[in-house]
């Protein structure tokens, strides 16, 4: 064990050449070294930058494809109708959809920068035209929440004309158009139809990418398989499959563990006491002790506090499953005033006078309203401009921090009961798919080395956020015009950052980098891949995710290097880790919030210097192993490689 320096919603409360390779990293470098921003961003990718480039089965474009190249073929002769650059990057099954010449973007950094806009299907690209001027501007139409018309026909002032993107990925773009250039009217419309599908009747850009990668990551989870890996089915625990067809409950994944005494029957009544019927069902199990971890949503007490045998009993199933212990612990991540306030409304929390084996623990995690506003507040110190003089009270004024240190702080205790004090653990929230999640995964990250490699936490993503139910559409606005709808939150981007403190904190104990969390969430906007499309794993299987579309972890395992941490040593970390949740040691993460602006990035690209040093850590290894066989065999007096006779150590090197 390693301890670092000691209401209902969850919210009541150009086409390259043929054969040529395109990459799909993450945003990180989006500016040259000039301030311009570049190429690399998104456009040299498919939604990311740092160079690296999805590869077919082959390694390479699959030219060999009929209908990869009848594609391409396709994509060529449409786009040749269109005067555009022809270094313009197009993904397979992307096309352009207009085109704006003479357009001026108000580059918050270097000013003013004339060139031509293109609008596709997909992104968003700006390429400067005055000689002197390499600026490339590459921004996935799928981070678009909200674009607005600035000025009008009688607009006198420079630039007064024309339009402003708003991304989730904290910027702001501002375009300005001639009047009599009578262009952007046609650019706004095809913006609003491509950033906001769903509003148009369109599909995903998902469902028309066609790139093939090496690695299908639509097989890194299979919950049979993970459950197996905890050890189920046990004497206590079981797998259970009533909600195969999604009609047990509709936001639940189809199988899931549960303790063995519970019956299909149990299972109904309980179902019929838990908001969205979803039950207490396992996340992790302690391969030694068998304490666990169990999620589910609240209880429908109400104002009558109404009781459910069925659920004290089942509550009980859990407790009785873990020897160790003769007591349950029930973590509701909600402020017990909140959770008071939701019997109003049907829900509640579990009274110890009625749970007698349970003690109730609020964690005091505020609703998705609080978050949205406080990341809301970050943008506005972050972007585009910091202020560098009241940095720090602007940054306390926002609340994130403090709220990073709550969630954070929340895992370690449920790390710690389940660890130290050898007790199962219960988590809820009020639907259980928001602060739930956030909790589970930090503390399952904490106990279990496996989900700090790479595939890992890929898994972990999968089951306890995918799988169970985090509204990723809602939450983020997938497609859907509607900005202000009062759902939407930053639940998953807060998990992300809690990660990268423990990464902070523990540096060689994660398999993945910085880069692999930015690319992660610069995908969960960009509507690239199928993993964060939909609500549930029900209108996912609805919609055909895993055959129509293609996986993030199709990229990312098929560009591994790029994502690996230079500094990992697993054996040293092979259990559990404890970071310190205060805010002496919570950090802002400049690398993501600040990354737009150039004053704040690294002269040295990061990803570069990573990849150096892991090809240098993979010579090293092998060197040491080598070291170890001719040791070895001096030991048992062979030379490696000859028969010579064993050679005599002197005393000193003895």
């Amino acid at each position: 064990m390693l301890m670092a320096d000691n209401l209902t919603e969850d919210g009541g409360d150009e086409t390259a050449p043929l054969g040529t390779r395109k990459g799909s990293g993450s945003s990180l470098d989006t500016m040259n070294a000039s301030g311009s921003e570049s190429a690399s961003s998104w456009s040299k990718s498919t939604g990311s930058s740092a160079g690296s480039n999805p590869r077919r089965a082959d390694g390479a474009l699959n030219v060999g494809d009929p209908t990869a190249i009848e594609t391409l073929r396709e994509l060529k002769e449409e786009n040749t109708k269109l005067d555009y650059p022809k270094n313009l990057p197009l993904l397979l099954g992307e096309k352009i959809v207009e085109t704006a010449h003479d357009v001026t973007y108000l580059c918050p950094f270097q000013g003013k920068v004339k060139g031509n806009l293109y609008v596709t299907n997909y992104k968003l690209f700006f390429q400067g035209t005055e000689r002197h001027s390499k600026f490339l501007l590459d921004v996935p139409v799928g981070t678009i929440f909200r674009v607005e018309k600035v000025g009008g026909q009688t607009s006198r002032g420079e630039n007064s004309y024309g339009l402003e993107v708003f991304c989730k990925d904290l910027r702001n773009l501002r375009f300005a158009h001639k009047i009599e250039n009578h262009d952007r009217r046609q650019v706004y419309e095809k913006l609003q139809m491509y950033a906001f599908p769903l509003s148009h009747k369109l599909p995903f850009f998902a469902f028309e990418y066609k790139e093939y990668y090496a690695e299908n990551g639509w097989d890194v989870y299979d919950p049979l398989s993970e459950l197996k890996r905890m050890g189920l089915p046990t004497d206590s625990w079981t797998i259970s499959k009533i909600n195969e067809t999604h009609n047990f409950a509709d936001t639940y994944p189809a199988v899931f563990g549960i303790p063995k005494e519970a019956t299909d029957e149990v299972l109904k009544q309980v179902a019929e006491f838990r908001s969205r019927q979803r039950i207490p069902i396992l996340a992790w199990l302690h391969p030694v002790s068998q304490a666990s971890i169990t999620r589910c949503s609240q209880p429908l007490v109400g104002m009558g506090s109404k009781r459910s045998k069925e659920d004290e009993k089942y509550l009980q199933y859990i407790m009785d499953a873990n020897a160790q212990s003769h007591k349950i612990l029930i973590m509701d991540a909600r402020p017990s005033v909140n959770a008071t306030a939701n019997k109003a409304r049907g829900g509640g929390y579990e009274s110890e006078d009625v749970y007698t084996f349970a003690e109730v623990i609020f964690l005091d995690i505020h609703n998705i309203h609080v978050m949205r506003e406080s990341l809301r507040k970050v943008k506005d110190i972050c972007y585009p401009t910091v202020d560098d003089a009241h940095w720090l009270s602007n940054l306390e004024s926002t609340h994130w921090l403090e709220h990073i240190k709550v969630v954070l702080a929340g895992a370690v205790r449920i790390a710690y009961f389940v660890d130290n004090q050898k007790t199962s653990v219960v988590v809820h929230c009020s639907d259980g798919w928001d602060r739930t999640s956030q909790l589970t995964a930090l503390a399952m990250l904490m106990l279990d080395p496996y989900y700090r490699t790479i595939i890992g936490f890929e898994v972990l993503i999968e089951k306890e956020w995918i799988s169970m139910g985090h509204k990723f559409a809602q939450r983020h606005g997938h497609g859907d015009k509607n900005h202000a709808d009062a759902f939407r939150s930053p639940n998953f981007l807060q998990f992300i950052d809690c990660v990268w403190q423990i990464t902070k904190q523990f540096p060689n104990a994660f398999e993945f980098n910085e880069h692999f969390l930015i690319t992660i969430l610069d995908h969960l906007y960009s509507c690239l891949f199928g993993t964060f499309l939909y609500n549930c794993e029900r209108e996912r299987v609805r919609e055909q995710v895993k055959v129509k579309t293609v996986s993030l972890w199709s990229h990312i395992n098929s560009s591994r290097d790029e994502f690996v941490n230079p500094m990992f040593a697993s054996y040293p970390h092979q259990h559990v880790i404890f970071p310190v949740a205060s805010m002496r040691r919570i950090e802002f993460w400049v690398g993501y919030y600040l990354r737009w602006n150039p004053k704040t990035r690294p002269l040295e690209p990061i990803q570069q210097r990573q990849r150096e040093l892991v090809q240098l850590k993979e010579y090293l290894e092998k060197e040491v192993k080598e070291l170890q066989k001719q040791i070895e065999a001096r030991d048992f007096g062979i030379e490696a490689g000859s028969s010579s006779p064993p050679r005599v150590s002197s005393p000193v090197n003895a």
